[in-house]
Protein backbone atom coordinates (compact mmCIF):
# COMPACT_ATOMS: atom_id res chain seq x y z
CA UNK A 1 0.00 0.00 0.00
CA UNK A 2 1.37 3.33 -0.47
CA UNK A 3 2.19 5.31 1.62
CA UNK A 4 0.77 8.25 3.29
CA UNK A 5 1.54 11.30 1.40
CA UNK A 6 2.79 9.63 -1.46
CA UNK A 7 1.40 11.11 -5.12
CA UNK A 8 -0.14 7.73 -6.27
CA UNK A 9 -2.07 7.57 -2.77
CA UNK A 10 -5.81 9.17 -3.10
CA UNK A 11 -5.64 11.01 0.58
CA UNK A 12 -2.12 13.12 1.25
CA UNK A 13 -1.05 13.59 4.92
CA UNK A 14 -2.00 16.65 6.32
CA UNK A 15 0.39 18.31 8.60
CA UNK A 16 -0.32 17.41 11.78
CA UNK A 17 -1.66 19.18 14.70
CA UNK A 18 -1.36 19.06 18.62
CA UNK A 19 -3.54 19.98 20.95
CA UNK A 20 -2.54 20.53 24.83
CA UNK A 21 -5.13 20.98 27.93
CA UNK A 22 -2.90 22.34 30.14
CA UNK A 23 -3.51 21.97 33.81
CA UNK A 24 -1.35 22.87 36.71
CA UNK A 25 0.48 19.27 37.37
CA UNK A 26 -0.07 17.75 33.88
CA UNK A 27 -0.46 18.42 30.64
CA UNK A 28 -3.20 16.69 28.17
CA UNK A 29 -2.00 15.66 24.84
CA UNK A 30 -4.07 15.16 21.66
CA UNK A 31 -2.52 15.01 17.96
CA UNK A 32 -4.71 14.69 14.71
CA UNK A 33 -4.52 11.89 12.39
CA UNK A 34 -2.08 11.79 9.27
CA UNK A 35 -5.32 12.25 7.10
CA UNK A 36 -6.64 14.96 9.65
CA UNK A 37 -9.95 13.80 10.73
CA UNK A 38 -9.20 12.89 14.30
CA UNK A 39 -8.00 13.54 17.24
CA UNK A 40 -5.78 10.66 19.26
CA UNK A 41 -5.06 11.08 22.98
CA UNK A 42 -1.09 10.78 23.63
CA UNK A 43 0.46 10.10 26.98
CA UNK A 44 0.22 12.86 29.43
CA UNK A 45 2.78 15.05 30.59
CA UNK A 46 3.94 15.42 34.09
CA UNK A 47 4.54 19.05 34.77
CA UNK A 48 7.80 19.35 36.12
CA UNK A 49 9.15 22.50 35.36
CA UNK A 50 9.22 24.99 32.22
CA UNK A 51 12.85 23.13 30.62
CA UNK A 52 11.55 19.30 31.34
CA UNK A 53 7.72 20.60 29.89
CA UNK A 54 8.80 22.27 27.00
CA UNK A 55 11.28 19.34 26.48
CA UNK A 56 8.67 17.09 26.60
CA UNK A 57 6.40 18.74 24.19
CA UNK A 58 9.67 19.00 22.03
CA UNK A 59 9.72 15.38 21.55
CA UNK A 60 6.17 15.12 20.82
CA UNK A 61 6.51 17.68 18.31
CA UNK A 62 8.74 16.20 16.29
CA UNK A 63 7.86 12.81 16.51
CA UNK A 64 4.44 13.74 15.22
CA UNK A 65 6.11 16.35 12.52
CA UNK A 66 3.63 18.76 14.28
CA UNK A 67 2.76 21.91 12.41
CA UNK A 68 0.06 23.62 14.87
CA UNK A 69 -0.95 23.81 18.14
CA UNK A 70 -4.16 24.36 19.56
CA UNK A 71 -4.13 25.79 23.67
CA UNK A 72 -7.11 25.19 25.74
CA UNK A 73 -8.77 28.43 26.57
CA UNK A 74 -10.52 28.25 30.05
CA UNK A 75 -13.67 30.66 29.91
CA UNK A 76 -15.76 31.40 32.58
CA UNK A 77 -19.42 29.93 31.92
CA UNK A 78 -20.23 33.71 31.11
CA UNK A 79 -17.58 33.91 28.49
CA UNK A 80 -15.14 36.13 30.19
CA UNK A 81 -11.37 35.70 31.16
CA UNK A 82 -9.91 35.35 34.17
CA UNK A 83 -7.10 34.48 35.74
CA UNK A 84 -6.45 31.16 34.15
CA UNK A 85 -7.57 31.91 30.66
CA UNK A 86 -4.58 34.96 31.49
CA UNK A 87 -1.63 32.36 32.28
CA UNK A 88 -2.75 29.79 29.10
CA UNK A 89 -2.42 33.19 26.61
CA UNK A 90 1.11 33.40 28.58
CA UNK A 91 1.66 29.96 27.68
CA UNK A 92 0.63 30.11 24.47
CA UNK A 93 2.58 32.95 23.59
CA UNK A 94 6.12 31.30 25.17
CA UNK A 95 5.75 28.02 23.23
CA UNK A 96 4.92 29.94 19.96
CA UNK A 97 7.74 31.86 20.40
CA UNK A 98 9.97 29.08 21.91
CA UNK A 99 8.94 26.08 18.98
CA UNK A 100 8.38 28.92 16.13
CA UNK A 101 5.06 27.63 15.08
CA UNK A 102 1.23 28.89 15.01
CA UNK A 103 -0.52 28.29 18.16
CA UNK A 104 -4.55 28.44 18.55
CA UNK A 105 -6.37 29.35 21.74
CA UNK A 106 -9.80 27.37 21.77
CA UNK A 107 -12.28 27.88 24.06
CA UNK A 108 -12.27 24.70 26.75
CA UNK A 109 -15.25 25.31 29.14
CA UNK A 110 -17.16 22.23 28.36
CA UNK A 111 -13.87 19.52 27.84
CA UNK A 112 -13.40 18.39 31.44
CA UNK A 113 -16.69 18.16 31.85
CA UNK A 114 -17.47 15.95 28.88
CA UNK A 115 -14.12 14.61 29.27
CA UNK A 116 -15.51 13.30 33.18
CA UNK A 117 -18.95 12.22 31.75
CA UNK A 118 -17.72 9.67 28.94
CA UNK A 119 -15.05 8.35 31.19
CA UNK A 120 -17.71 7.77 34.32
CA UNK A 121 -19.52 5.62 30.80
CA UNK A 122 -16.34 3.62 30.64
CA UNK A 123 -15.31 0.72 33.10
CA UNK A 124 -12.42 2.58 34.58
CA UNK A 125 -11.34 2.90 38.17
CA UNK A 126 -11.40 6.27 39.71
CA UNK A 127 -7.61 6.94 39.80
CA UNK A 128 -7.07 5.89 36.08
CA UNK A 129 -10.22 7.88 35.12
CA UNK A 130 -8.29 11.15 36.99
CA UNK A 131 -5.34 9.88 34.33
CA UNK A 132 -7.40 9.40 31.74
CA UNK A 133 -9.18 13.03 31.67
CA UNK A 134 -6.58 15.57 30.16
CA UNK A 135 -5.66 13.27 27.94
CA UNK A 136 -9.76 12.85 27.19
CA UNK A 137 -10.17 17.03 27.43
CA UNK A 138 -6.99 17.71 25.01
CA UNK A 139 -9.07 15.10 22.08
CA UNK A 140 -12.16 17.17 22.72
CA UNK A 141 -10.41 20.76 21.93
CA UNK A 142 -8.53 19.69 19.24
CA UNK A 143 -11.51 17.38 17.29
CA UNK A 144 -13.73 20.71 17.99
CA UNK A 145 -11.10 22.72 16.94
CA UNK A 146 -10.83 20.68 13.61
CA UNK A 147 -14.43 20.41 12.99
CA UNK A 148 -14.95 24.30 13.03
CA UNK A 149 -11.87 24.97 11.06
CA UNK A 150 -13.28 22.37 8.55
CA UNK A 151 -16.77 24.51 8.11
CA UNK A 152 -15.17 27.07 7.88
CA UNK A 153 -13.19 26.15 5.17
CA UNK A 154 -16.25 25.00 3.49
CA UNK A 155 -18.12 28.49 4.24
CA UNK A 156 -14.60 30.30 2.75
CA UNK A 157 -14.85 27.87 -0.41
CA UNK A 158 -18.78 29.00 -0.80
CA UNK A 159 -21.28 26.07 -1.45
CA UNK A 160 -21.19 23.53 1.99
CA UNK A 161 -20.81 20.05 0.22
CA UNK A 162 -23.96 18.08 -0.04
CA UNK A 163 -22.73 14.95 0.04
CA UNK A 164 -23.08 14.17 -3.63
CA UNK A 165 -20.37 14.32 -6.30
CA UNK A 166 -19.34 16.78 -8.55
Amino acid sequence: MPALGNPAHPYPAHPRILALDVGSRRIGVAVSDPLGITAQGLDTIQRQNKRRDLAALAAVLKQYEVKEIVVGLPLRLSGEEGTQSEKMRSFAAEIKSYFKLPVHLWDERWTSTEANRLLRETDLSIKKRGQAVDRMAAILILQSWMQARHGAAILDAGTPWSGKPG
